[in-house]
């Protein structure tokens, strides 16, 4: 089901003429909520040993800095998403403007997730309206810097590479799904670095209970993966472990990350390995 087709289907709603929409693939979209996009990493309520049970998505402080106070909304159905169609959702997912057109502030990754395939955003909409309702009130975020009049310009479609083991679907899934690419590039006052001489370079400071974590080089550097093997970087992209058994520390979504599928991952690793090599930043 594409962007279109979610416009299609919001005006069949009340006036039904014979229309038809194609059917969500509803296992596509949990997966991607659920694993790889780790869409509850931000969004679900965290306690002192993770995810909050009971909990899923229902929203959370996420940051708190001298550049705004991030609030991650309930986008269960019991939140204010329940009032806005799916082409809205899924507007609101990729672009970060709102219903009623106000903007969607950081750290919502809008540099990546502009690039969501519609089929995939619209599996991922479709999901998120089967969750269990929870009430769970979530204040409004607060921004002390300047936010844009908007990320883009509209985005019409987007089709995402062929699934497979391959560089260009590896860049999809480490870019628009799982937004590596956002969090581990330097960040300037304008939002992620994405060019060639910055792209994956690492150096973005974590702060949070655990105390700092600095996003790691994920060129093909020496100071970055060159020194990994394949199976390394699984285990440190999938279990927060690195060679030598001492653990990594957060936000880095490693229990939603283990959902990802071997090949997928396959495809990530394939990808990274193709970056150019750049030292830390």
């Amino acid at each position: 089901m594409t962007l279109n087709r979610l416009a299609a289907m919001a005006a069949c709603v009340g006036a039904w003429t014979g229309c038809a929409v194609a059917e969500p693939d509803l296992a596509r979209g949990e997966y991607l909520v659920r694993g790889p996009a780790g869409c509850g990493n931000c969004h679900t309520p965290m306690g002192p040993d993770g995810p909050v049970a009971g909990m899923e998505l229902a929203g959370r402080l996420v940051d708190k800095n001298p550049g705004f106070t991030a609030y991650a909304p309930n986008i269960t159905p019991a939140g204010a998403i329940a009032d806005w169609s799916d082409a809205e959702l899924a507007r609101a997912i990729r672009e970060g403007i709102r219903p009623d057109g106000s903007l969607i502030g950081p750290p919502m990754p809008f540099a990546m997730y502009r690039g969501l395939d519609d089929d995939d955003l619209a599996d991922m909409v479709a999901f998120l309206r089967t969750l269990e309702p929870l009430e769970n009130e979530v204040p409004a975020s607060e921004y002390t810097i300047p936010l844009p009049p908007a990320y883009g310009p509209p985005v019409e479609s987007v089709s995402a590479p062929e699934r497979g083991v391959t560089v260009e679907y590896g860049a999809y899934l480490a870019g628009p799904v799982m937004h590596c690419m956002e969090c581990h590039s330097p960040m300037s006052p304008q939002g992620p670095m994405l060019d060639a001489e910055h792209l994956g370079k690492g150096g973005f400071e974590f702060h949070g209970p655990w105390g700092t974590s600095t996003a790691a080089n994920l060129t093909s550097h020496e100071d970055g993966l060159a020194g990994y093997s394949d199976a390394e970087l699984k285990t440190m992209i999938t279990e927060g472990k690195r060679p030598d058994g001492s653990p990594m520390l957060p936000p880095m979504p490693y229990g939603y990350l283990a959902q990802t599928t071997p090949e997928d991952l396959d495809a990530v690793i394939l990808y990274l390995r193709s970056l150019p090599p750049l030292p830390d930043a």
